[in-house]
């Protein structure tokens, strides 16, 4: 169905063009460089994993009015941005070089980071365009992308394990050759909050074959109780599938129908992630996430556990 449309938009009005956003400690403030997306088939797919994607232009609703003068990626958890956690995640695994998807209103980002030295070599900044959804910061990243294997990583996510989700990725990859979806396990309340994947095998191994994807279906059309967080290992045939997806009822590009596309075409497989997770975007998860990093800092533990166990 093609959803109220008579016509469907080309990949160039749908993603019109990309900024790319030079370091502003040497270049002048406001100056961009436009450069048009690629759209073209991928034959060749390089094996080694050097790339990642963290879509960061949300506004950060969930936590008004603190966002509305810093970007959500750089609340605290603890002593430290979000975000910083997840850049210290990905390079961690190995991955060289960051793609992070963003808008113009985001500077404080932008400048937080590239203050790290440790950091600064290994990031590139875009300014999303085209429409809403998880779809658009993808396909926006596609020209630096090339026809290599990538990682994505949410931007309002927090995910503590001895190893990192992209590396846990990166292995399930290593003996699949397909794509790659982190899951963790939920409760019936999750299935309405997440993505539902479909292993055909109520106790799947830690790397089973996807079957099918479905997004909040609630916990009477849950076919199991695996959600996919933010947590994607993909290959570059994705942005073809990007472009063959309609627009969902709320006028959004949904980067989950892109993978039910691919799914008709490929494997896709689920990897049980070992960790602990924390949905930061949402205040309760952000509480959470911050109590998780309090107690394992060896001087606050006890005297946070006093505190808790008084109240």
């Amino acid at each position: 169905a093609v959803r109220g449309r008579t016509r469907s938009p080309t990949p160039e009005t749908r993603f019109p063009r990309v900024t790319t956003i030079p370091d502003p400690r040497t270049h002048g403030p406001g100056l961009f460089l436009f450069r048009k997306c690629r759209y073209r088939c991928i034959s060749i797919m390089a094996t080694k994993l050097r790339k990642a994607i963290i879509p960061a232009a949300g506004y950060g609703t969930r936590f008004l009015p603190l966002t509305k003068t810093i970007p959500k990626e750089i609340v605290p958890v603890m002593d430290k941005p979000i975000i910083h956690y997840i850049v210290e995640e990905a390079l961690g695994s190995g991955i060289e070089e960051i793609i992070i998807v963003t808008n113009n209103t985001k500077d404080l980002l932008r400048s937080y980071l590239i203050d790290i030295p440790e950091f600064k070599s290994h990031l590139r900044f875009i300014n999303q365009t085209g429409p809403y959804g998880s779809a658009t910061p993808i396909k926006n990243a596609q020209q630096f992308i090339g026809d290599e294997p990538f990682v994505v990583l949410l931007g309002d996510e927090l995910f503590l394990a001895d190893v990192p989700r992209p590396a846990q990725l990166m292995e399930a990859f290593e003996k699949t050759r397909s794509p790659v979806l982190g899951v963790i396990e939920t409760d019936d309340d999750g299935t309405s909050r997440y993505g539902i994947v479909d292993p055909h095998d109520p106790k799947p191994e830690s790397i089973f074959r996807l079957f099918d994807f479905f997004e909040k279906p609630g916990p009477e059309n849950a076919p199991s109780r695996l959600a996919s967080i933010g947590s994607y290992l993909l290959t570059p045939d994705i942005f073809e599938a990007i472009e063959r997806i309609q627009p969902a009822a709320n006028g959004e590009y949904q980067l989950t129908d892109a993978f039910r596309i691919l799914m008709e075409k490929r494997p896709f497989f689920g990897c049980q992630l070992k960790g602990d997770y924390y949905d930061v975007g949402t205040k309760l998860g952000w509480l959470e996430a911050n109590i998780a990093m309090a107690m394992r800092d060896p001087e606050m533990q006890k005297a946070l556990h006093d505190d808790l166990r008084n109240r």
